[in-house]
C-alpha cells in the first residue's frame, strides 16, 4: 500500500506505529524490530522507505495508548514494582552516579521490560569489582553511546537485582556533561536519583486522586 498524500502517509505511520505499539506491549519486542514487522503487515514490503517509518516517539505514544486501554492495572502495578528496584538499585550504586533510562522511566514499561540504567565512574573496573565483590554475578556487553555513532560502544553490566535484570551501561565521568542536556521535545531521557523519587511521587500523589 502506497500514500497518494501527505494525509495517506501520515495514516499509514499511525497504521504502522499502532501495530508496532501492540508488538512492544505484547511481546516485548524492541522499536526497531517492531516497527519493522509492523511496517511489513501494513504495506507488504521488506524495506520500506525511511519516511513511510514512524519514529520512536510516535510508537512510544503507541505503546502508551495500548497499555492505557488493554493493560490498565496490570501495567501500573508493573511500572510501580519496577520503579521501586531502579530506586533500590539506584542507591546501592550512588557513588557511580546512575541515571535511569528506557521504558521504567518514560511509563510504558510492561512485563517483558528489564531496568535500564547509565552510570559514570573513572573505569568500568570500578563498577564490575563492586558488584563481584557483592557476589553479583554479571554478564558483559556493549551498547551503542548515547551521544551517538561517532562515539565507541561502551562496556555494559548485566545483572539480577531482586530478581529483576539490570542492564548498566559504564560511561567515563566526563560523558556526565553530555548526559545532563536536555532533549529537545521536552521529554525526559535520563533521571538521577532525585528525579526517580520525584516521578514516583507524583505517581503516588495521582493514585491517591483517583
Amino acid at each position: 500500500m502506497m500514500p497518494n498524500s501527505n494525509d495517506d502517509l501520515q495514516q499509514l505511520r499511525t497504521r504502522i506505529a499502532a501495530t508496532a505499539a501492540r508488538m512492544i506491549a505484547q511481546d516485548g519486542a524492541d522499536y526497531a524490530t517492531a516497527k519493522a514487522k509492523a511496517a511489513r503487515q501494513v504495506l507488504g514490503v521488506d524495506r520500506p522507505a525511511p519516511n513511510y517509518l514512524p519514529d520512536n516517539l510516535q510508537v512510544e505514544d503507541e505503546v502508551r495508548r495500548y497499555q492505557s486501554l488493554f493493560q490498565g492495572p496490570a501495567q501500573a502495578a508493573r511500572l510501580k514494582h519496577l520503579r521501586g528496584a531502579a530506586l533500590e538499585v539506584m542507591e546501592a550504586l550512588a557513588e557511580f552516579r546512575p541515571y535511569l533510562t528506557g521504558a521504567v522511566l518514560n511509563g510504558t514499561a510492561g512485563e517483558h521490560d528489564d531496568i535500564h540504567l547509565q552510570l559514570f565512574a573513572d573505569s568500568a573496573k570500578e563498577v564490575e569489582i563492586w558488584l563481584l565483590n557483592r557476589n553479583v554475578d554479571i554478564d558483559i556487553s556493549e551498547t551503542p553511546h548515547f551521544k551517538g555513532g561517532r562515539h565507541d560502544p561502551v562496556e555494559t553490566v548485566s545483572f539480577m537485582w531482586h530478581k529483576e535484570p539490570v542492564h548498566a551501561e559504564l560511561y567515563d565521568m566526563n560523558d556526565l556533561r553530555g548526559a545532563l542536556k536536555p532533549r529537545a521535545d521536552g521529554r525526559l531521557q535520563r533521571v538521577d536519583l532525585a528525579g526517580l523519587r520525584a516521578l514516583m511521587m507524583t505517581d503516588e500523589t495521582l493514585e491517591q486522586d483517583e
